[in-house]
């Protein structure tokens, strides 16, 4: 990945942190004698997003097994997750969410913190809050990216840079993903979520290859602030129905977008209630063009 002109946080230790004791080494990028052909076919990739409400459900009840149970259900490759608890509080029992789904599911994990607090007490861990990317494929590189946000943790907050904007490289049987998850704001005013995409644009501008973008948009795909995406993006799963609230959606906000030369074979959002948004699985198809 290339140096940005916004500052981004690397993942060098993060990485390390959250792959070691549970999974193995990350595979090495392919050289180039031996790095697939730009005429190659194309490589079958199942992508998933999904808010999983910090381990709670539809009925407010802690309970990441379910949560697990529902990932595990999609089948995906890698799943985008948002609203991600590590260590945060009570209302997910101080538990590090994004390990201990990557434990259950047997898949790597990339966690990309929006708020890092101070511990509760003295002997605590720190207290996190964000997004995650979930991967059966070797991860080649991570980043935490920053976008405009307006914290949601300090009085009379104003629209700054803050991190969040999870990026990763997964090599997919020689194909070098992007795969980026991101959180948009949720208020009714869409100038931080306008904000919001225009910094993300710029972070896929500076990357070359096939691009996969998913997430919690906080606004459905026809959203004026949302135009921009589609002049780079395609909606990946426009006809794959309502995802939020889990019980009879209305709304369509959890959006899985690709760049184009990914060709979709399949959409569907999961009727689960261990949220309170339903999932969006996609079947894609990725041609093995390298990093």
């Amino acid at each position: 990945m290339k140096s940005r002109s916004r500052r981004s946080v690397r993942a060098t230790a993060v990485l390390a942190a959250a792959f070691a004791a549970t999974l193995p080494a990350m595979a090495a990028p392919a050289t180039a004698a031996g790095a697939p052909g730009a005429h190659a076919p194309a490589v079958p990739l199942r992508v998933a997003t999904y808010n999983i409400h910090a381990g709670a459900g539809q009925d407010q009840v802690f309970d990441l097994d379910r949560t697990a149970a529902a990932l595990r259900d999609l089948r995906a490759d890698v799943i985008g997750l948002q609203e991600v608890d590590v260590h945060w509080g009570a209302r997910s029992d101080f538990a590090d969410e994004a390990r201990a789904l990557a434990e259950k599911l047997d898949m790597r994990v990339f966690f990309a913190p929006i708020y890092d607090l101070d511990p509760a007490d003295r002997d605590g861990e720190r207290r996190q809050f964000g997004v995650a990317v979930l991967s059966r494929h070797p991860v080649l590189a991570a980043e935490n990216h920053e976008i405009t946000r307006l914290s949601t943790q300090t009085p009379d907050p104003v629209p700054a840079p803050a991190p969040g904007f999870a990026e990763v490289v997964v090599d997919v049987r020689g194909a070098h993903v992007h795969v980026y998850t991101t959180h948009l704001d949720y208020r009714a005013d869409p100038s931080v979520r306008e904000a919001q995409v225009a910094d993300m644009l710029g972070v896929l501008a500076a990357d070359r290859g096939p691009k996969v973008l998913v997430g919690d948009f906080n606004a459905e795909a026809t959203a004026p602030e949302l135009a921009p995406l589609w002049e780079r993006l395609r909606d990946a799963a426009p006809d794959a129905g309502g995802t939020y609230p889990a019980i009879d959606p209305v709304k369509r906000i959890d959006l899985i977008t690709v760049s184009p030369g990914i060709r979709v074979t399949g959409a569907r959002t999961v009727a689960t209630e261990a949220s309170d948004h339903r999932p969006v699985v996609t079947d894609l198809r990725v041609r093995r063009r390298g990093h």
